[in-house]
């Protein structure tokens, strides 16, 4: 008899592990190592997903169930998958299938789905019993006479879910259910509206009267559109279609291109002498069957891109794979087409902005082996590449290479498991290195490449420091001081392109009351509302609450209510109205909530049809226009006064990236830091782009105060809607914490702060806590933290309370 070891969704951290399960004897040719199952699972043998991670002839475990079905005809994990994800559960304090499901494409994924449909046996006089719920559902099943899958039972009966009163009318042998594997793949489509001939009055109320207004204005719209401009719920949408007065229909939605049938052209790629230095080094390890990390540090335009890109053309044509990372969305339109005219239909995409379809099918290609370079964000540490060379991770210090969900992994250490298990170069790049990377890099840990010169002709730009407490504003304007508006007006009369930095959406960032003093607040989150004019409405940037704009105060009822602060709405309204004859492009989260959004601003603006480009911190890494001579930073202090330990690390790279951003062709290029305190040294530095300065002075800082390099971090988060209960959970959670590293865990030295609230204590309800913990990431030190974090789940008086470990995260606050 076979025997396998199966992770299941849905298990409690509290008691996951790998469950044995018997092996039908149908199905031991199909039950393998990485392949999908359906199991029976808990008291009531629910049916339910799981992995097989191992296969054996042995078990210790009594009164075994059996795999009911295997889902998969090949493996979808190999062994070395297999093994990261034990890996990844360990140092993550996730369950193993959490784990194992983070590698899979969404498209591939199963769910399970209950059906119902009335017993052919069911008591009549119980049936005319029944009330309420009970009643509407039976009734219902007993008209359609076939199964009914729970959530269009639910729709078509207009009622919220109500799984419990279905389970409790199969208790009592009047339905019966059926649960199913099925796969989660979307189509190709994307779901718009338009409103029906009006042959009759039909009766509105008045939430489907708005959107049934815009839609009148706009003709068709997407429904996600239609709710961030009217601030209602797709089921608001549903209504109208339902009350005749509307129509759903599909369009078409835009594909990424078939990358398999383009074919790419080597043309060579000269060097100057410092790159040929660094692309010598990367060669050497790359080809020596070794697993290494390097860091490859050089100044912003000093063409690391060219370096790497000659490194992998010597690995491609070793026949070994390569996986490129680039930390936002926004950069992979122009990285695609760089790999594109070089490697053709070698090329594979992961990133999120890909449709469900267009996931599957990127990931299926790799695992084919019809793509061996694979370029994407996060999600490409996992891409199901054999036998891998290289992987690059460009922009390495960036915070998106982090999860903050559960598996809360960073894609550099996994990254570096990867690059360990094939004998690999692991290459990191970046103008501004984390402190941790450079650190690593000169005590040797890392191999250091550098490249000091900018590629060509091209220079660093010229850097103008204006003090906004005493220079005066454009006229008109409360954010574009004269200078800049001076700098942006001559770029505009020589034919240039200008970039603007505010990291800061929506058009004003704060509104108060005159009269009372009030500030206008989420009522779900502890955050002040933030003014959008696209859609005239307040919003809140973390729950996505919104109401309509107005100037009467809540609280009082005077119409005192004022708005100040800026952001990219903002900054766009006065542009236009200081440069009216300027082209103005804005790419922030709003702008670029649709498909490929990022894509067609990129292009556009590359091809020069906008003169100036607004952004947050989308625009200020990695991108490429020779044309743009002018960059200018609205703001930065809000960031540079953060209360992270990592603030000042952050506001140096964005303003060491975003001058960066000018000058990067022949021609020289000028930016503007607009600030409040011009004698700021993280400034003064950055404008120099002094990196090595910077770094000397934040180690020191690390140093005195215990910051990494110099420990781990670990951060235990609570949350709840009860706060004395959140709170109470987080000293317990101390209390344990003080009890194992004074006793059994004698030897893990710590430094515990807090327990403290967040700094939005509250979000969607929720009231968060935080207990940090400044460590080393030991094997005994997560082993500690695992059991902290068992027994407080498990505390009776906690079972509403939401516990989770991570460590090192973007931020401790």
């Amino acid at each position: 008899m076979k025997y396998a070891k199966v992770a299941v969704e849905d298990a409690v951290f509290t008691f996951d592990k790998e469950f044995d399960y018997i092996i039908p004897s149908e199905l031991e040719e199909s039950a393998k190592c990485g392949c999908r199952v359906t199991v029976p699972f808990g008291n009531g043998n629910r049916r339910r997903i799981g992995i097989i991670f191992d296969v054996t002839d042995f078990s210790e475990s009594k009164r075994l169930k059996k795999i009911s079905s295997v889902l998969d005809n090949e493996p979808l994990l190999n062994e070395e998958m297999l093994s990261l994800a034990r890996w990844i559960k360990d140092r993550t304090f996730c369950t193993l299938y959490e784990a194992a499901k983070a590698m899979l494409p969404t498209g591939i994924n199963h769910k399970m789905v209950v059906s119902y449909a009335v017993n052919a046996d069911a008591d009549g006089e119980k049936a005319a019993a029944l009330e309420g719920t009970e009643k509407e559902i039976f009734d219902y099943l007993k008209n359609r006479g076939v199964f009914v899958k729970s959530d269009n039972l639910f729709k078509a009966l207009g009622i919220k879910p109500a799984i419990a009163a279905a389970e409790a009318l199969v208790a009592k042998g009047l339905l019966i259910s059926s649960r199913d594997a099925v796969r989660n793949l979307g189509d190709l489509t994307v779901r718009m509206m338009r409103l029906l001939p009006e042959e009759t009055e039909i009766k509105l109320t008045q939430k489907q009267r708005q959107m049934a207004d815009v839609l009148r204005d706009v003709g068709t719209a997407s429904v996600k559109e239609l709710c961030y401009f009217t601030g209602l719920t797709p089921a608001v949408a549903s209504a109208l279609v339902r009350n005749g007065a509307a129509e759903f229909f599909d369009r078409e939605a835009f594909v990424l291109p078939d990358l398999s049938a383009e074919k790419g052209e080597r043309s060579p790629i000269v060097l100057t002498d410092e790159q040929k230095t660094a692309f010598n080094r990367l060669s050497e390890l790359a080809n020596s069957e070794k697993a290494s990390v390097s860091l490859l540090y050089g100044v912003t335009g000093s063409g690391k891109t060219s370096v790497y890109m000659s490194v992998i053309d010597s690995v491609v044509d070793s026949g070994k794979s390569v996986i490129v990372m680039v930390p936002e969305i926004g950069l992979t339109p122009q990285t695609i087409s760089l790999f594109c005219k070089r490697y053709g239909g070698d090329i594979a995409v992961f990133h999120s902005a890909l449709s469900v379809r267009e996931r599957l099918e990127q990931w299926k290609r790799v695992k084919n082996g019809k793509a061996r370079i694979i370029i994407g964000t996060r999600s490409a540490v996992f891409a199901p590449a054999e036998n891998i060379g290289l992987i690059i991770i460009d922009e390495e210090q960036e915070h998106t290479y982090k999860s903050e969900q559960s598996p809360r992994y960073n894609a550099v250490d996994v990254a570096k498991y990867r690059a360990a298990y094939h004998k690999c170069l692991l290459l990191l790049a970046s103008a501004t290195p984390s402190v941790e990377s450079y650190a690593a890099a000169l005590s040797g840990k890392y191999e250091l490449c550098t490249l000091t010169k900018r590629y060509g002709s091209a220079v660093l730009p010229e850097v103008l420091t204006v003090d906004m407490r005493t220079e005066p504003k454009a006229a008109g304007s409360k954010a574009i001081s004269q200078t800049l508006f001076e700098c942006l007006r001559g770029n505009l009369e020589n034919g240039r392109q200008s970039i603007l930095l505010i990291n800061r959406r929506g058009f004003h960032t704060f509104a108060a009351c005159n009269s009372c003093g009030a500030v206008i607040c989420c009522p779900h989150c502890s955050i002040s509302m933030t003014y959008h004019s696209a859609n005239n409405r307040l919003m809140c940037h973390y729950c996505g609450y919104s109401v309509p704009f107005s100037t009467v105060c809540p609280e009082c009822g005077e119409e005192a209510v004022r708005y100040s602060g800026f952001g990219t709405q903002k900054i766009e309204d006065e542009l236009s109205a200081l440069l009216p004859s300027a082209r103005i492009i804005r790419m922030d989260t709003d702008s670029t909530a649709g498909k490929n959004s990022h894509e067609k601003l990129l292009d556009s603006f590359a091809k020069g049809e906008y003169d100036i480009m607004i952004g947050t911190q989308m625009v200020a890494k990695g991108l490429n226009f020779p044309n743009v001579t002018l960059v200018g930073v609205v703001s930065v202090d809000q960031q540079l006064y953060n209360d992270d330990f990592r603030s000042l690390e952050k506001t140096f790279s964005l303003l060491t990236q975003v001058v960066g951003r000018s000058g990067r062709g022949e021609l020289a290029g000028t930016a503007v830091i607009q600030t409040l305190t011009p004698e700021n040294e993280i400034i003064r530095l950055a404008a120099k782009q002094d990196y090595d300065a910077f770094f000397k002075t934040e180690i020191r800082l690390r140093k005195a105060l215990v910051y990494p390099p110099y420990c781990d971090l670990c951060v235990i988060g609570f949350a709840g809607e009860n706060e004395t209960m959140v709170k109470t959970a987080s000293f317990e959670a101390l209390n344990l914490l003080k009890k194992y590293s004074g006793g059994e865990y004698k030897g893990e030295k710590i430094i515990a702060l807090g327990p403290m609230p967040a700094r939005v204590a509250k979000v969607s309800e929720k009231y968060r806590y935080r207990l940090i913990i400044k460590c080393r990431n030991s094997a005994r030190f997560r082993q500690m933290i695992s059991r902290i974090l068992i027994e407080t789940e498990t505390d009776s008086r906690f079972s509403k309370v939401s516990v989770y470990a991570d460590i090192n995260p973007d931020s401790a606050i």
